[in-house]
């Protein structure tokens, strides 16, 4: 089997790159990592191998993941010495997961480590010490985490590696990420999308992204399917994706690091050449651009058998390759030659320090990767947003309930500006969304990211393009955390129920956010802004399939301190969260906002005043004056309070005397105990919102129980009764929706009803009215399919509802 083997553009296999003396160096500085990476999964003491391994030296617990590490080392020794040998700006992603002692055995030898955690210094204390942590209580994860200098991939889930590295590339001219692919992780579909994302890479305006796809062959207990095609079908399905592809393969080291080098030096080659092309003469048509396929054993330079059974090149590799050497003289025997068989007298001085070949084979200051100031950006590569003033867009309001107004319409221009004034370092993303969240006057400061053919009649697309849309949510998120992650800014809209698709991607930033807000050296990133619209009340359209307000109960599980949730009622409470959000640094911010025409509520003064505060009564709604309430009515969402204040008027007519109050919730987390979130009301100011012993009624623009939950160590819990998604969802009315969930306002009033206990006797025929409009609203949307006039119709009027005398009139429509 040949070395290098491409079809188009082959490396010549006689070619050799590295004289002997730096063939020997980038082999010892190999040789080092590799040793460094045993030790950390294996040893707690004895780092050196001073003396012979005794059970006290190694870990009684015995976690990592070595199959995949050699080859990231290997990999590591290339890029520096193209980094020092062009002056590069070069960044590394490793998709490979739990490679982590890669990337921590690199940035203990570049010097990194010991800089920012000086406790582990570059001797044979700071050894012991690297080799301990790792996997370890108290210690590191072993995978590449927020810990690791230089990283900004969470290693805790595969599929990402190339949206991150690709995300991380847009707007940053200079830079060129490696991203190391596994070959397991190539199986997940996020990854088999992230492909096409050289289609949206800009060689004018954009970095590079030199993917590496790592060929070892297995994953935990089974081999991987691009190993296992053949090199051809290989070679064929990655130039369908539009790169040119280098493949290196073998298992002799010089020959190895020869051929990579080899191919490395023509990638980068290449990439000079596009960018070269497009910069300064102008080429506009999209690059092939080039890739290096890795194929190496599975736990290269490790044991050949153990046991009698295989290891190096199969999948008892992947892990931990033996895992009783503390307790097996044997298997203790085995792990000592394999430490042994780097030769760490020859790599490691009297102190326990690198000797100065490969101390010195590796980029200085910034340009070590596991320096690289992308990967932990501050002052000029993090800059604030330039924000124009949101009041500017201000919905002018003449009285609260009226009007209809695409809310999300209105953000689109806020957008907008906001894109207009900062075209180096801001981004929107939707999958395929865009124009359907009513966000369209974002087109008009930018046009659609696109480097694919256009076609003359194609509308918004240029390769200039900064609104990117895929119809991947995986991709968008994978782009924006890897551009928030290197410091920019950036708005992700999506239809509510699609945004589930990216769940455990949330998962991993969350936890990424909440271990740097422990990290002192760590650089905090601007937030991951969502808007969620299409949402559950207004897809009524689509149905059943389309309706899910569930992503809000997911984020709402992340630890406190990172997550915030907001549900604007109208336009220019929407608008002042959003300038919020855009604002705001080391958040998850979920907006869930409609996007069809709705009633407006508030000034953009009285906005403010309420965003700010996040929870307040809305006076002009409410009929308890300075006196306590009979019954508060509560809501979040921008559905469910309307629904409340119909509900509210339609008591005022009933029961003049009820004294009704109406509490409104924007930032979903101040009804949870300020113990337990941030942006918790204490008790006191609670209580007094919602009194301590009247029964609240509380409309919800989503699962009811999570109310429940945020509000269970209230006072007056036991009070609180909370209407919200109950799984109940069709193709249907917008009101019907509300109905079939039991948010709607006659539902609502007949809860008042039933819980306001002076109103008992006086109620029968109100109550029957209630339940004769519910009749009435089924029979009217089968037969005309449309809501009744008196609900689509509605505004708010101040005046009441209908008195005692219409409350037994009869139907508008026999039934």
């Amino acid at each position: 089997m040949n070395n290098t083997q491409t079809t188009a553009a082959p490396v010549a296999t006689l070619e050799r790159p590295l004289d002997r003396e730096e063939l020997d160096r980038i082999h010892a500085w190999w040789r080092a990592a590799n040793y460094l990476s045993v030790g950390q999964i294996y040893l707690m003491d004895n780092p050196l191998l001073r003396e012979p391994l005794r059970p006290e030296h190694i870990k009684p617990r015995l976690l990592g993941h070595w199959g995949t590490t050699p080859g990231i080392n290997f990999i590591y020794a290339h890029l520096n010495r193209a980094i020092m040998r062009r002056d590069l700006d070069m960044m590394y992603v490793i998709g490979p997961g739990h490679g982590g002692p890669a990337a921590v055995a690199a940035a203990w030898l570049e010097g990194t480590y010991s800089e920012v955690y000086p406790n582990v210094s570059q001797d044979a204390e700071g050894m012991k010490r690297l080799f301990t942590q790792f996997s370890f209580p108290g210690g590191i994860p072993s995978h590449v985490a927020p810990e690791t200098p230089g990283s900004i991939h969470e290693g805790g889930e595969l599929g990402y590696s190339l949206s991150h590295a690709y995300g991380a590339a847009f707007d940053n001219p200079d830079l060129i990420v490696a991203a190391i692919v596994g070959d397991g992780e190539a199986e997940t579909g996020p990854l088999a999308t992230s492909w096409h994302c050289n289609k949206f890479l800009d060689p004018c305006r954009d970095g590079a992204v030199l993917p590496i796809l790592h060929l070892n062959g297995y994953k935990i207990a089974s081999p991987t399917i691009l190993a296992r095609i053949t090199p051809t079908e290989l070679d064929e399905l990655l130039r369908g994706y539009g790169y040119t592809p280098y493949l290196v393969e073998g298992s002799d080291p010089a020959q190895m690091h020869q051929d990579f080098a080899a191919a490395l030096d023509r990638c980068l080659d290449e990439i000079a050449l596009i960018q070269r092309r497009a910069r300064a003469e102008g080429t506009t048509e999209r690059p092939r651009w080039p890739m290096i396929v890795l194929r190496s054993p599975k736990g290269w330079t490790g044991p050949a058998e153990v046991d009698g059974l295989k290891v190096e090149g199969f999948w008892r590799a992947h892990q931990v390759p033996f895992s009783n050497a503390r307790g097996d003289a044997h298997h203790r025997a085995v792990l000592e030659h394999w430490m042994r068989s780097y030769r760490p007298e020859e790599l490691f001085d009297d102190s326990g320090a690198p000797v100065a070949a490969i101390r010195d084979l590796h980029p200085a200051g910034e340009r070590r990767m596991s320096a690289n100031p992308h990967t932990n950006p501050d002052g000029p590569l993090s800059r604030d947003l330039r924000m124009p003033d949101f009041r500017d867009y201000a919905v002018p309001v003449t009285a609260p309930g009226t009007g209809a107004v695409e809310s999300t319409r209105l953000l689109g221009t806020f957008l907008r500006d906001v894109m207009r004034d900062n075209m180096r370092d801001f981004r929107v993303l939707a999958p395929d969304e865009n124009n359907s969240n009513r966000l369209t006057a974002i087109l008009e400061a930018t046009a659609r990211t696109w480097m694919a053919r256009i076609e003359p009649y194609d509308e918004g697309l240029a390769v200039d393009g900064r609104l990117m849309e895929i119809l991947s949510e995986h991709t968008c998120q994978g782009w924006l955390e890897g551009y928030l992650l290197t410091g920019r800014h950036g708005f992700f809209s999506c239809y509510e129920a699609f945004i589930h698709i990216v769940d455990s991607m949330v998962n991993q930033h969350a936890k990424w956010l909440k271990t740097t807000n422990g990290i002192e050296w760590r650089h905090p990133i601007p937030s991951l802004n969502y808007l969620l619209t299409s949402h559950v009340w207004r897809q009524d359209h689509n149905g059943f399939s389309h309706q899910d307000p569930g992503f809000i109960d997911h984020v709402v599980n992340k630890k406190a301190d990172v997550i915030r949730v907001y549900l604007p009622p109208d336009a220019n409470t929407l608008l002042s969260v959003a300038d919020h959000c855009l604002r705001s640094r080391q958040y998850i911010n979920v907006i869930v906002a409609g996007k069809q025409p709705e009633l407006q509520y508030l000034h953009m003064q009285d906005a403010i005043v309420h965003c700010t505060k996040g929870i307040g009564i809305w006076e002009w709604a409410s009929t308890d004056g300075n006196s306590e309430p009979d019954v508060v009515l509560g809501c979040a969402g921008d559905v469910p309070t309307m629904e409340v204040l119909a509900a509210a008027e339609l008591l005022r007519g009933f029961f003049p005397d009820l004294r009704v109050r109406v509490v409104n919730v924007v930032d979903l987390m101040r009804l949870q105990d300020q113990r337990e979130h941030p942006h918790g009301l204490p008790d006191r100011d609670f209580d007094a919102l919602f009194t301590t012993d009247k029964p609240i009624i509380f409309n919800y623009h989503g699962y009811p129980w999570l109310i429940h939950r945020l509000t269970y160590r209230r006072t007056n819990h036991d009070n609180l009764h909370v209407r919200g998604y109950l799984e109940e969802g069709t193709t249907t009315t917008p009101f019907d929706m509300c109905v079939l969930n039991r948010i709607d306002r006659f539902h609502l009033a007949i809860d008042v009803i039933d819980r306001v206990p002076r109103l008992w006797p006086v109620a029968g025929h109100h109550r029957e009215w209630l339940h004769n409009k519910l009749i009435e609203h089924r029979q009217y949307v089968r037969t005309h399919g449309e809501d009744m006039p008196e609900i689509r119709d509605w505004q708010w009027s101040g005046i009441p509802g209908p008195a005692t005398a219409v409350a037994n009139a009869p139907l508008t429509e026999p039934v």
